[in-house]
């Protein structure tokens, strides 16, 4: 049996998903939890197979976060499940420990079978997912960096570097440094028009 705890903060969305594990004779839905700390915690408690984790969880901790501390706990897998597939979400996702990650728009059976390839310790990846990420392997040289999508993802919140810095842990300099590789890898000279390329090529969310 593969005992599952669902970690989304939509009820709709928590019924949905409850409704298409319900019909798995190896599934079993332990509890759900409607926010990052939460999920931790039954994560911790419970000590599920798999752990189905949505990204963007309103107040409290990001699910990349949540992702993080659970992966820490070495035991619980974490699948996410989410509707972002941008390359800040996906590096974010994969980097906190993320065995897997699928699309909300997922078919029933890709998600029944992600789930049982996660609680067997394989990935689980949706196709444009894997696309993704093989395209940064083949091309690393027009790939933004981990730390690279992370300040870009500030500055198309609308922080200046000094914020930035403050946010995380760099000196202004190493900010200014970070926007010199973005602006050359996307081939443009403003933070303006930076944030506008990496929203096309879907590597940050729309602001």
């Amino acid at each position: 049996m593969i005992r599952i705890v669902l970690v989304d903060d939509h009820p709709v969305v928590r019924s949905g998903l409850r409704a298409m594990l319900a019909g798995q004779p190896d599934f079993e839905l332990v509890e759900e939890a409607a926010t990052g700390e939460a999920g931790v915690e039954a994560a911790g408690r419970l000590r599920p197979d798999v752990v189905l984790m949505d990204l963007q969880l309103g107040p409290g901790i990001h699910g990349s976060e949540a992702t993080r501390r659970i992966a820490e706990l070495d035991g619980p897998r974490v699948l996410v499940l989410t509707t972002f597939d941008t390359d800040a979400d996906i590096v974010a996702a994969i980097e906190a420990g993320a065995t897997g990650y699928l699309l909300k728009d997922a078919p029933p059976e890709e998600l029944h079978a992600a789930i049982r390839s996660a609680a067997a310790g394989a990935s689980a990846l949706a196709p444009s997912v894997a696309s993704r990420l093989l395209g940064r392997v083949r091309a690393p040289a027009a790939t933004l960096s981990p730390r690279e999508l992370e300040v870009l993802g500030h500055v198309a919140a609308g922080m200046s570097n000094r914020q930035i810095s403050r946010l995380m842990f760099l000196s202004e300099t190493t900010v200014k440094t970070h926007l010199v590789h973005i602006y050359a890898k996307l081939g443009v000279d403003s933070r303006t028009a930076a944030v506008a390329a990496a929203t096309r090529r879907g590597l940050i969310r729309p602001s």
